[in-house]
């Protein structure tokens, strides 16, 4: 999204988050934290690129609290969910938000399900050290690794509202009208606040003035530092993307380490994925393709289960048990390739959405071969963006286990569904990332790898070259 695009509401806020900062301890507390872990992703949320997550803004209001005191952070709290919601809303009215939106729940989708298992194996780990210092260290890993989990869940809540709410302004929206401009809700906002619209800055609250200007009426003197001095600084062991937030071996988080570790400052936005991926039918460089058929009828015994799973969904939500919902989309995820199409149409008549990405989410996990059925049943029903987006999902498995499935393929003589494969790999990935696939038989694999770069540009074909040449593959 262009900058120049973004509405006056994201600048508004942008303007007050500027203001919140600059009365904080620049080095210490969660702002020291956030802009030494991710700087580039602070400033873009500072010039009103992005629009950080409700629980970065929260963490710097506890940054706040402890300089000013509770009153003062109460009054402001109301202030910044209601600059938020405005600006998140205006956000998602720009073009192609719903597919940024997407792009990002599958990033953070990734980061829960890493963050589950690092916090398991440090759990593991902590359970068997013997060593004082080395227990320590694992568990100031643990509480990064903890924090990062619940963030991560979070702004996956956060996403699903905002896709959720987008569909519902777009399905009220009559042809050729714009939608309306509701608000949406942030974590812990009442309705009534997060529905209104952000008012134009008064005179004296500009830049230096907002916040500033309401901690001298409100809170006085300044009264101390916020966060503890606790814990040791030491790297994750990750790297990451921007606003991934997560540093590398030899990074180190701030000085002044809250007592709840914060995690990373905002949600990637993925790069964006080019149209024409090769699956269903579509034919790659020098290939003659079959034309494409219409959207296949859909049987009706998947027709009638898609209903009757949906209805069970509906209710099983309505009564707030997420746990047997989420078990009964487990098991559709598990279900034939043919029934996800009408399952999307009725996910989405119900007003359930955010199960339907769920639902995406963990088909993904599937074998190889079924994974491309599920992509081809989709595209094949007029879902490409969808098809596209469980196999960007599926080759987040580790990269060996995606080229163990691809060679699987390939000797089964499945080369489209191989080149299915690869190609969201080669898009999804980083370049080192998917070399790393080619390790099951380099022979076959690496031919086949270069090809879908190709595909995708002839920049990632020269990065992916250079990556397969570091990791000691023959090109």
């Amino acid at each position: 999204m262009a900058v120049e695009q973004l509405p006056g509401r994201v600048g508004r806020f942008a303007r007050y988050l500027t203001d919140l900062l600059a009365l904080l301890d620049q080095g210490g507390g969660w702002c020291g934290v956030f802009r030494q872990r991710d700087p580039d992703g602070m400033r873009a949320c500072l010039d009103g690129r992005e629009v950080p997550p409700w629980d970065v803004v929260e963490a710097l209001l506890q940054d706040f609290a402890g300089r000013y005191g509770a009153p003062a952070a109460t009054a402001e709290t109301d202030r910044a969910r209601t600059l938020h919601a405005a600006a998140l809303t205006a956000y998602d009215s720009l073009p192609d938000a719903r597919e940024t939106l997407g792009d990002r729940l599958d990033v953070m989708l990734r980061e829960q399900r890493y963050a589950a298992e690092r916090r398991a194996e440090l759990g593991r780990l902590l359970a068997a050290a013997t060593d004082p210092e080395a227990a320590d260290a694992l568990r100031l890993d643990l509480a990064w690794a903890r924090d990062d989990h619940a963030r991560a869940t979070a702004r996956c809540a956060e996403i699903r509202d905002r896709m959720t709410e987008l569909d519902r302004r777009t399905a009220a929206a009559r042809p050729g009208e714009p939608g309306n401009d509701a608000g949406i809700r942030a974590p812990g906002a009442s309705p009534a606040r997060a529905g209104e619209g952000a008012p134009e800055s008064p005179e004296g609250e500009g830049r230096t003035g907002g916040a500033a200007g309401r901690v001298r009426r409100a809170a006085g003197p300044a009264q101390g530092g916020a966060g503890s001095e606790g814990g040791r600084r030491r790297g994750r062991r990750r790297g990451g993307a921007r606003f991934a937030g997560v540093v590398g071996e030899d990074a180190a988080p701030a000085s002044a380490v809250p007592d709840h570790v914060p995690g990373p400052l905002a949600a990637p936005a993925a790069e964006h994925t080019p149209r024409g991926a090769r699956f269903a039918g579509t034919a790659g460089p020098g290939e003659q393709s079959a034309p494409r058929p219409g959207p296949p009828a859909v049987a009706a015994a998947d027709e009638a289960a898609a209903g009757r799973l949906v209805e069970a969904l509906t209710r099983l939500r309505a009564e707030e048990r997420g746990g047997e919902a989420h078990a009964l989309l487990a098991e559709a995820a598990n279900g034939p390739a043919a029934r996800f199409a009408p399952l999307a149409a009725h996910l989405e008549q119900a007003g359930l959405g955010a199960d339907w990405t769920t639902l995406l989410w963990e088909a993904a996990s599937l074998p190889a071969e079924r994974l491309v059925a599920v992509a081809d049943a989709l595209a094949a029903a007029g879902r490409a963006t969808d098809a596209e987006r469980i196999l960007r999902q599926g080759v987040a498995r580790p990269a060996t286990e995606i080229g163990a499935a691809v060679l699987g393929l390939v000797r089964e003589g499945r080369r489209r569904e191989a080149r299915a494969l690869l190609d969201a790999c080669v898009r999804a990935r980083t370049p080192e990332e998917a070399a790393r696939s080619a390790e099951p038989a380099p022979p076959v694999l690496v031919p086949l790898l270069l090809e879908a770069a190709h595909g995708v540009s002839d920049e990632r074909h020269r990065d992916l070259v250079h990556a397969l040449r570091v990791a000691g593959f023959a090109t």
